[in-house]
């Protein structure tokens, strides 16, 4: 026969299922943490894409007041 009793394999099984449904439940923790996070970086990176657009327009509106005659900006560094 075999060195275990039905009683002891039923046992072992359920302690590996435990094991097995803690690990998931872990897993599915992460995930959604992971989730939360990407969705908050992916916000973030929007936010700035946007404050970026917003610099470079007021960037382009103070070089056009300041050098409202494209003669009177000075030439490029390598110049």
């Amino acid at each position: 026969m075999s060195d275990f009793s039905s009683n002891e394999r039923d046992q072992a099984l359920e302690a590996r299922l435990i094991e097995l449904e803690m690990r998931v439940s872990f897993q599915e923790q992460a995930l959604a943490e992971m989730s939360e996070a990407l969705a908050d970086a992916r916000m973030q990176g929007s936010r700035n894409a946007d404050l970026l657009r917003h610099l470079l327009d007021d960037l382009g509106k103070v070089r056009t007041a300041l050098y409202a005659d494209a003669a009177d900006e000075p030439p490029p560094p390598h110049y």
